[in-house]
């Protein structure tokens, strides 16, 4: 204990001889980190500062995105059990040479991890870019996966169950977009969008469907070819992009979920939409701009739903 003591008080004079640079590293602390967890994770990143040597402090740059990752990769391993690649686990463990942390959680190994979670769907399949893609589930074919013993739409405490994730979400893709330079047209919004849910210890769901099999598109759409995409995450909907193929479907639908964090918050909401011609209650994520129009047709839904189970029309 008096080892770990003496490193804190290291940690803290040199904060304290660095008053501009312990303003800058305490920027990237999340809301949802405690005490213990951002002492870590800070010594972490002032302990490799040196290995990124083009990082300065205020100064946006994909090395310090990379730093940031990685520091938060290390510590979703340390205090949650989080396991990755071996190329990256070699590395953090490098990295993290040196760093006591007292009393660290024990975790699961990782086949207990799988084994609790049970078996993912057989419909899901992982893409090569980390989403989940549920390209079986058409406007046709209902998403039988069952959330509880639900039969009408999201439950009424879902939303403030979600927006605790989405809180964090938006931290972290605040501090990514500002790594990046910003919000614009030339970034890569799905692998903005899919490392922050990754490093918020999620997964993004795609649905896709062609565009010519979806019903009630405006009688002035000539416009037949190409897909449409959906993304969702914990259940709840993010946006919808069209496209020539599924990687520009994809891409257009993320640059529209990016958008709903470019205001103050963001909000989980039961809203009204509509699914296979019915009127559904799903779960959406909202900024706070007023809406002129309705939302667009759900590609999937992931509640059962009784009238639907009945087929009725």
């Amino acid at each position: 204990m008096a080892e770990e003591r003496s490193k804190e008080d290291i940690v803290a004079e040199y904060l304290g001889q660095n008053p501009q640079l312990a303003q800058w590293v305490e920027t990237f602390r999340t809301y949802c980190e405690s005490n213990k967890q951002w002492d870590a994770r800070r010594e972490f990143i002032l302990r490799n500062m040196e290995a990124f040597p083009t990082v300065e402090p205020g100064v946006p740059s994909s090395s310090l995105d990379r730093l940031l990752s990685l520091s938060m990769v290390w510590a979703n391993h340390v205090f949650l059990g989080c396991s990755y690649p071996q190329a990256v686990m070699d590395k953090i463990k490098e990295m993290g040479e040196g760093i006591v942390v007292v009393d660290a959680p024990v975790h699961k190994t990782t086949k207990d991890g799988i084994l609790a979670r049970g078996k993912r769907s057989a419909t899901a399949e992982v893409d090569a870019d980390g989403c989940v893609k549920r390209a079986k589930c058409g406007p046709n074919e209902l998403d039988s996966r069952p959330v509880g013993r639900q039969k009408s739409g999201p439950l009424p405490q879902a939303p403030a169950e979600h927006q605790p994730f989405f809180n964090r979400l938006y931290k972290a893709v605040a501090w990514k977009l500002v790594s990046a330079g910003g919000f614009g047209p030339n970034l890569d919004h799905f692998e903005i969008l899919r490392s922050c849910a990754e490093s918020c210890k999620e997964t993004l769901t795609c649905v896709f469907v062609p565009l010519k099999d979806i019903a009630g598109l405006p009688a002035g759409r000539t416009q037949k070819e190409g897909h449409v995409c959906e993304i969702r995450c914990q259940t709840v909907y993010m946006g919808t992009g069209y496209g020539r193929d599924e990687s520009a479907a994809k891409a257009m639908a993320s640059k529209e979920a990016l958008k709903v964090f470019q205001g103050r918050k963001v909000t989980v909401k039961i809203c009204r939409r509509r699914y296979k011609g019915k009127d559904v209650e799903d779960l959406m994520l909202l900024d706070e701009q007023p809406r002129s129009q309705g939302f667009p047709p759900a590609l999937s839904y992931p509640f059962q739903d009784e009238q639907l189970e009945d087929g009725s029309s």
